[in-house]
C-alpha cells in the first residue's frame, strides 16, 4: 500500500483535507464509533453472533477493496471531524491552536468505559498523548515524538461529558518540550499530564 516514499521519517505535510473519503465519510465515521460503543456492552445471542460475524466479514472483504497507506488515509486528516476523523483516538473539537497551545472539548463514549461508569485511565492517556503532542509540535511548528508521559489521575472521568481538555509547553530545553496539560469537568479537575515531547530532526523516524 505504500511506494516507501516516506520512509524515515513523518509527512513534511499532513495534505489537510476536508473532502478525502468522500461527502458521506463523516458519517461513515460516526457509525463506526457507535458500532464500537454498541460492542461494549453487547451480550448477543450465538445466532445474533453468527450473523454479525457474517455482515462484518462481508464488510471487510469489500473495504479490503480500498485500503490506502498512512499517508492517505481520511483517519487523522480529516480536520472538519472530532479527533481529525481518527477512531482509536477519543474524539475532541479544538478551539484554540497555536505556539502558545492547545484548548478544546474531548468526550469519552461507551466504547472508552474502564469500570463502574467512568473512562479507563488509558483513554485518558491517550487523549492526553494526541493533544499534548500537538502542542508540542506546534511550539516547533515540526513533528514531535513522546519521551514519556504522566498522568496524574485527581478524580473520576465521565462518559458522555464534554470535558475541558488544555495541553502546552511549560519548559523548554533545545528539542525537549515540557508538556504540560489538564483536563476539567467543570471546575473538578480530573488528570493532569507531566511529559516530555522530543522534537525530531528532519527524516528522523
Amino acid at each position: 500500500m505504500s511506494d516507501g516514499s516516506h520512509e524515515g521519517g513523518f509527512r513534511p505535510d499532513l495534505a489537510i483535507s476536508t473532502e478525502r473519503g468522500g461527502p458521506h465519510y463523516a458519517e461513515f465515521n460516526e457509525q463506526v464509533r457507535t458500532l464500537m460503543d454498541k460492542v461494549r456492552y453487547a451480550c448477543p445471542t450465538d445466532e445474533l453472533a453468527q450473523e454479525a460475524i457474517a455482515t462484518l466479514k462481508d464488510l471487510n472483504a469489500k473495504l479490503d477493496e480500498h485500503l490506502v497507506d498512512e499517508w492517505t488515509t481520511p483517519a487523522g486528516t480529516r480536520v472538519d471531524l472530532p479527533a481529525r476523523g481518527n477512531i482509536t483516538l477519543p474524539p475532541y473539537d479544538l478551539t484554540t491552536a497555536g505556539p502558545d497551545g492547545v484548548e478544546g472539548v474531548v468526550w469519552f463514549r461507551p466504547y472508552h468505559l474502564g469500570g463502574n461508569g467512568v473512562a479507563h485511565g488509558g483513554q485518558v492517556a491517550v487523549a492526553f498523548d494526541d493533544i499534548g503532542g500537538m502542542a508540542a509540535a506546534l511550539a516547533v511548528d515540526g513533528v514531535c515524538r513522546t519521551a514519556y508521559l504522566k498522568v496524574n489521575y485527581r478524580s473520576l472521568t465521565p462518559l458522555n461529558t464534554k470535558l475541558q481538555i488544555k495541553a502546552w509547553v511549560a519548559e523548554r530545553d533545545g528539542r525537549k518540550l515540557f508538556v504540560a496539560g489538564t483536563l476539567h469537568d467543570g471546575d473538578r479537575l480530573c488528570a493532569d499530564i507531566e511529559s516530555l515531547f522530543i522534537a525530531l530532526r528532519p527524516g528522523q523516524p
